[in-house]
């Protein structure tokens, strides 16, 4: 079915200059752009693709959070807990707990030769989970070093997923 245009409106209409292509192309101002069936096609195919991705990619964010966690009570705690060591000649104690790497402890002992903050960021204190890391010193599985350790994505100090910085 043809609409027919006022004589001003086919004024209008042939000043644009897509229209002259669209003629060239065969093509009328009501033919151009997509059908609804197109567009249909379109979804159908992005969602089964979706559908195909989506599953494989949600495990991936808990292997990560477990290999972030590890990461920090393995290596970049572990060495920042270290680097205060060598400044000071011991590990923080408990009471002074890991704060101890961020601001200088006023308890004692007293951290004389403290050369800190031995991490950037005070979110370091924390697992991907967003409990605080448990640093016990001296440690009770590590004699004479330090115990450090996350609860894990469960959150429990009961759980079996705990990530530690001694052999289970």
């Amino acid at each position: 079915m043809k609409r027919l245009l006022s004589p001003s409106c086919r004024q209008v209409v042939n000043r644009h200059p897509w229209i002259p292509r669209l003629r060239q192309r065969g093509m009328t101002v009501n033919s151009a752009g997509f059908t609804l069936v197109e567009m249909l096609l379109v979804v159908i195919i992005i969602s089964t693709l979706a559908a195909m991705v989506i599953p494989r990619l949600t495990g991936r964010a808990e292997e990560a959070r477990i290999a972030a966690a590890t990461a920090d009570v393995q290596s970049n705690l572990a060495s920042a807990l270290d680097l205060y060591e060598a400044d000071n000649g011991s590990y923080p104690t408990t009471e002074q707990g890991l704060n101890a790497l961020l601001e200088q402890p006023t308890s004692a002992p007293l951290a004389k030769g403290w050369h800190g903050p031995y991490i950037k960021k005070k979110g370091g204190l924390k697992d991907p989970w967003g409990n605080p890391y448990v640093y016990h010193s001296p440690g009770t599985h590590n004699k004479g070093d330090y115990d450090l350790y996350s609860w894990g994505p469960d959150g429990s100090e009961e759980g079996h997923d705990n990530i530690t910085n001694w052999d289970n």
